[in-house]
C-alpha cells in the first residue's frame, strides 16, 4: 500500500491567507517498534512530539514534484498515548525560494508497517495563535516574509476538524538527500549588554535558526536584527527597502523561544527592547548539512587557511539545496551552484554527489511555458537569466564526467532539450541574440559591460556560452550513447562566432561586433569552447595576466584560471598568486567565509554578501 493511500491532503481552513501558521494535532498509541512519521507540506514546518521539537525544514519542491520527509520518531514516543504537533507554514507569496501553491498539509505514522494515524478531515487543527498570520513585513524580496511572534496571546482557541484541500500531487517523491543537522545551540560573546539593547557575536558566518532565552519585567516588542558584520556599532539592519528583522512580544516574566523554520545567515544578532530585560541566552541553533570534509592539503601550507575557508563557505550555502548566500537570498542559482558542486567534487567525501545530483534534478523540474530555466528553483519569479539556463548544460556534463553517473543524463535529457529548442529561435543571421522581455536579465557578470539589460543583441557571451551549452549537449549524448542532432547547428554558430567577435589585430575576442570592449569572461570562454589555435590562446592569456582585458568578478574567475592553464600548465604559479592577491584582503579583515565580490559588504550599494558560494574556487586551484 502507498503511504499516503488514505491520508489527505489538509488545512485548518478553507481561506487560507499568505504567510499563515496552521497548527495540526494528532493522538496515537504505540506500545513497541519503531515509529516513522511521513509528512509534507506547502512551505514550511516544525514537528514535535510529545511537546520535544522532531524535525523540521521541507524540501523544496513543486506541485508536480511533491516531496516527503520520512522522520523515525521512536526516541521521542512512550509507551501508551503519544501526542504529535504540527506546525506548518504557508508561505503564500512568491519568493526565490518557494512558489505558491495550495496551503495543505499531508502525513502518515507508521510502527513497523501498520498505520496508526493519516491526516484528514478528523485532524484536529486551528490557526496558530501566537504567530501573527497576514504579518506582511518581508526580509528581502527573494528571501521572502519575515515573522511576528506575540507570546502574549492567549492559547484558549479552540481545535476544530481541518479542512480537506485539492492539490495537484498526483505522486510524492521520498527526500532524495540527508536533512540537514540542527545542532546545540552556539557559543555566543556578548559584545554589548545595556538592558535594552544586545549585540550578540556568533563567533563565524553561521547558519542558525533563532533561539532566545530572557526574562522580562513588562510585555513588550522586542526586535531581532541579523548581520554580517558589524557598522556604526551595530548590524546593518535596512538596507534599500530590505529589513533583516523578526520581532518577536514577550510576556512579563520568563521566554523561551526558537523558531526552526526561517534560517538566519551572518554573524551578529542584535536585539533590540522597549524596557532593559535579563537576557539569558540570545543566539541561534546551527544548522549545517552533513556532509563530510576530504582531508587535503594545500601545495603550499600559507595557503590552507584560504583554502578551509573556501570550504567552510561552501558548507553555509547547503540548506535543502545550493544556496548562493544563506544572509540575503537563499536561492539555487543554476551559475552559482554548477561552481559549488564542482568545488564539493574536491572537497567533500564521495564528491557529495548524492547532493549535486538531487539539485540538477531539483532544477529539471522547472516548469516555464517558454522552457527558458527560471531564475532559482523552485521560484515564485517570473524573472530568466538566460545565460545561465546555457550553463545547466555544463554543470550536468560536469557532473557525469566527475562521478560517472549517467542516469542523470537520461533523467535530465528531454529537459535540455527543450531549453535548446528555446534558445533556437533567437539565431539569426549565423548568430545568437540575447533575449529581449521584461522577464529577461541579460546578466553575465558583476563586471564592466557584463549586462545587456536592452535584450536582442548578439553579443560574445551569448554566442560563445551557446557554443559551449551545444558541445556539453554533444557530450552528454554521447555518453548517453544518443544521436545529437544539432551539430549542423554548433558547425555554423563557431565560425561564425570568430568572424564576428575576434579582432585579429589585438588578438582578442570584443564583446560586440566592431565593439571597443575586451573582457576577460568571453575571451577565456572562447579558450574554453575551442575557437582558438595555440598561438591565439597565447595571446589571449598573456592579456588575461597583462590586464588589457576588462576583469571579471570572483565567481567568473576560474575560467580566466583555466584559460591560462590551457596556454601553459605551468602557470599554475601565477594563478596561485593572484587567488592569494584577491583574497588576501578578505582574511585580512577576519573573514570566515569568502564574500560574493572582492568590494565586500559594500558592493551593490551596501548588500553585498559576505558568505557566497560560488566565490569558492580558490579549492580548485590551490
Amino acid at each position: 500500500m502507498n503511504t499516503f493511500d488514505t491520508a489527505r491532503w489538509i488545512w485548518y481552513t478553507d481561506d487560507p491567507r499568505p504567510n499563515s501558521y496552521g497548527e495540526f494535532c494528532e493522538r496515537f498509541t504505540y506500545e513497541s517498534g519503531t515509529v516513522t512519521c511521513r509528512l509534507s507540506v506547502d512551505g514550511d514546518y516544525t514537528l514535535y512530539v510529545n511537546g520535544q521539537y522532531a524535525a523540521s525544514n521541507q524540501y523544496a519542491d513543486f506541485e508536480h514534484y511533491k516531496v516527503y520527509d520520512s522522520v523515525d520518531i521512536t526516541p521521542y514516543v512512550t509507551a501508551g498515548e503519544n501526542t504529535l504537533t504540527f506546525l506548518a507554514w504557508h508561505v503564500g507569496v512568491p519568493t526565490f525560494w518557494y512558489k505558491p501553491a495550495v496551503a495543505g498539509l499531508l502525513y502518515a505514522v507508521e510502527c513497523d508497517g501498520k498505520t496508526l494515524c493519516v491526516s484528514g478531515e478528523d485532524t484536529l487543527s486551528r490557526e496558530e495563535p501566537h504567530y501573527v498570520s497576514g504579518y506582511e513585513k518581508q526580509v528581502t524580496m527573494q528571501l521572502g516574509p519575515s515573522f511576528r511572534y506575540d507570546a502574549t496571546r492567549a492559547e484558549n482557541a479552540p481545535f476544530t476538524r481541518s479542512a480537506a484541500v485539492e492539490k495537484d500531487c498526483a505522486k510524492m517523491y521520498p527526500r532524495p538527500i540527508e536533512k540537514s543537522i540542527v545542532h546545540p545551540r552556539a557559543a555566543v560573546t556578548m559584545l554589548k549588554n545595556e538592558g535594552d539593547h544586545y549585540l550578540v557575536d556568533l563567533g563565524a558566518e553561521t547558519v542558525g535558526l533563532l533561539s532566545l532565552q530572557f526574562t522580562s519585567p513588562t510585555e513588550q516588542t522586542i526586535t531581532v536584527a541579523w548581520g554580517e558584520h558589524i557598522e556604526d556599532g551595530g548590524v546593518r539592519r535596512l538596507i534599500d527597502g530590505r529589513d533583516f528583522s523578526v520581532e518577536y512580544v514577550a510576556r512579563a516574566g520568563e521566554n523561551a523561544f526558537a523558531n526552526y523554520m526561517l534560517r538566519l545567515g551572518g554573524r551578529y544578532l542584535e536585539v533590540f527592547c522597549e524596557v532593559p530585560i535579563e537576557a539569558a541566552y540570545i543566539g541561534v541553533f546551527p544548522q549545517t548539512y552533513p556532509a563530510v570534509r576530504e582531508e587535503r592539503r594545500t601545495a603550499d601550507p600559507a595557503d590552507q587557511p584560504l583554502y578551509d575557508c573556501c570550504v567552510t563557505t561552501l558548507e553555509r550555502c547547503m540548506l535543502e539545496h545550493y544556496v548562493d548566500t544563506p544572509w540575503r537570498e537563499q536561492g539555487l542559482y543554476v551559475y552559482d551552484s554548477r561552481n559549488q558542486m564542482l568545488c564539493g567534487y574536491r572537497a567533500f567525501a564521495n564528491g557529495n554527489r548524492d547532493y549535486a545530483r538531487a539539485n540538477l534534478l531539483l532544477i529539471a523540474q522547472d516548469r516555464r511555458a517558454d522552457d527558458f530555466l527560471s531564475i532559482t528553483y523552485p521560484c515564485g519569479s517570473t524573472q530568466v537569466i538566460p545565460s545561465f539556463s546555457l550553463y545547466y548544460f555544463i554543470a550536468v556534463q560536469e557532473y557525469m564526467e566527475d562521478t560517472g553517473d549517467l542516469t542523470l543524463g537520461e533523467a535530465v535529457y528531454e529537459k535540455l532539450l527543450a531549453i535548446l529548442a528555446a534558445f533556437k529561435p533567437h539565431w539569426r543571421d549565423g548568430l545568437m541574440h540575447s533575449i529581449a522581455g521584461a522577464d529577461y536579465w541579460n546578466f553575465y557578470d558583476w563586471s564592466q559591460g557584463m549586462t545587456v539589460p536592452e535584450g536582442d543583441v548578439a553579443d560574445a557571451m551569448v554566442n560563445v556560452l551557446c557554443v559551449l551549452a551545444l558541445q556539453s549537449m554533444r557530450a552528454i549524448a554521447t555518453m548517453l550513447q544518443k544521436p545529437f542532432g544539432e551539430q549542423a547547428w554548433l558547425d555554423a554558430l563557431c565560425p561564425a562566432v570568430k568572424a564576428a567577435f575576434y579582432n585579429a589585430e589585438n588578438g582578442l575576442f570584443a564583446f560586440t561586433e566592431n565593439g571597443d570592449l575586451y573582457h576577460a569572461l568571453p575571451n577565456a570562454l572562447a579558450v574554453r569552447a575551442g575557437l582558438t589555435t595555440p598561438a591565439e590562446t597565447a595571446v589571449i592569456a598573456a592579456a588575461l595576466k597583462e590586464g588589457r582585458s576588462a576583469p571579471c568578478s570572483l565567481s567568473m574567475k576560474g575560467f580566466v584560471y583555466d584559460a591560462l592553464l590551457a596556454a601553459d600548465v605551468d602557470d599554475i604559479t601565477w594563478v596561485r598568486e593572484d587567488i592569494r592577491r584577491v583574497y588576501a584582503p578578505m582574511l585580512a579583515a577576519g573573514a570566515t567565509t569568502v564574500w560574493e565580490v572582492a568590494e565586500g559588504a559594500a558592493a551593490f550599494d551596501n548588500a553585498g554578501s559576505l558568505c557566497h558560494g560560488w566565490s569558492a574556487l580558490p579549492i580548485l586551484y590551490l
